[in-house]
């Protein structure tokens, strides 16, 4: 336990942040982030937005396989399939505080028939399930034509509440971090809940839960049910903040990038399903960004950069493989640890 902390009852226990200072910070971070559309430049909020995407996708995979142990590679298709519920619903008028949820439910559906084959078999045997499920979804994106306009793709209303439309980065700023904060929020709660406790207690041992009492069939399932329901809800935020979209970019890369999302950020976490994604995000953007620069003092050398962009950030996940496999969070706990002991050695 952190110095300076003492629990008297079991509710202080149970809170999410048990000190005082906890709560500052948090509150500090909330008011930032949440005026950052007034201080924050275009690419800032537009980074930002697509951010808030990835993080409410990444918080649902990080409930299958980091919290529960199913491997999932059909994440990217679920996004999918919740962006393009939201196109079929808003086309015909439904507001988006009914098409948001929708998509999420529907895809949670979706997520309980790819999950099925977890009963049978699991690791990379699982992974190869959810991998054809993954397939089989990206060709319907791109034949059924009626539902999804092929491959030229779909548009997508804005989002509107009450007469307010949410256009531009700025008002989709607020509809896509008001759903991430409360995906996080209900994602932590989850963790420590009895669900939460099951999930964990599969991913350790299956067999040796099963005899504990835990219902395997109810938990694998509803660990993929929960995750797709993010990934919906993920893939409807998408679609109101592009407008419109295609089958192209549901590929099986976007399901790789949320897999080395929360590989990165720290599996069974939620700050590593947030840092995992701001790293995601964030890098490709720098390694861009290095080679615009340098190319400015050494002509042709982006032609040179920008391909090895892809290998460095093929590297760097390595690392964190060989050299930090709890990801990003560990390595911020561990941070946070030092200056809760200092002046003691940790």
């Amino acid at each position: 336990m952190r110095t300076a902390v003492f629990h008297e009852t079991f509710r202080s226990e149970e809170r999410l942040w048990d000190s005082t200072t906890q709560r500052r910070w948090m509150a500090a971070f909330i008011v930032a982030l949440f005026t950052m559309p007034w201080w924050g430049g275009d690419y800032l909020l537009a980074m930002a937005c697509i951010v808030g995407i990835h993080v409410v996708a990444t918080l649902g995979l990080n409930l299958t396989t980091g919290n529960a142990g199913l491997i999932s590679l059909a994440h990217g298709a679920f996004v999918g399939v919740g962006c393009y519920t939201v196109a079929l619903l808003a086309k015909a008028g439904v507001p988006f505080w009914i098409t948001l949820p929708a998509a999420g439910m529907l895809t949670a559906a979706l997520g309980v028939v790819v999950g099925l084959p977890s009963l049978r078999v699991k690791g990379i045997y699982l992974a190869v399930a959810t991998l054809a499920a993954h397939f089989v979804l990206t060709f319907v994106f791109r034949e059924w034509e009626p539902v999804t306009g092929g491959v030229p793709g779909t548009s997508i209303p804005r989002a509107n509440l009450l007469g307010f439309e949410f256009h531009g980065d700025r008002r989709n700023f607020y509809l896509i971090f008001g759903v991430a904060l409360a995906a996080a929020l209900a994602a932590r709660n989850l963790g420590r809940s009895r669900f939460g406790r099951a999930f964990v207690a599969v991913r350790e041992r299956d067999f040796s839960a099963e005899i504990l009492g835990v219902n395997l069939l109810r938990t694998k399932l509803l660990a993929f049910a929960i995750g797709a329901f993010y990934a919906g809800v993920a893939g409807g935020l998408l679609g109101y903040f592009y407008g419109a979209i295609t089958p192209e970019y549901f590929v099986l890369t976007l399901s790789v990038f949320y897999l080395a999302a929360v590989i990165v950020g720290g599996l069974g976490t939620v700050l590593g399903s947030i840092l995992g994604a701001l790293f995601m995000t964030f890098v490709p953007e720098v390694l861009r960004l290095v080679a615009h620069t340098s190319s400015q003092w050494f002509p042709g050398v982006a032609g040179l950069l920008l391909p090895m962009g892809q290998v460095v950030f093929g590297l760097l996940i390595i690392g964190f493989l060989v050299f930090e496999p709890h990801g990003l969070a560990a390595i911020w706990a561990r941070i946070r640890r030092t200056f809760h002991l200092w002046p003691f050695k940790t």
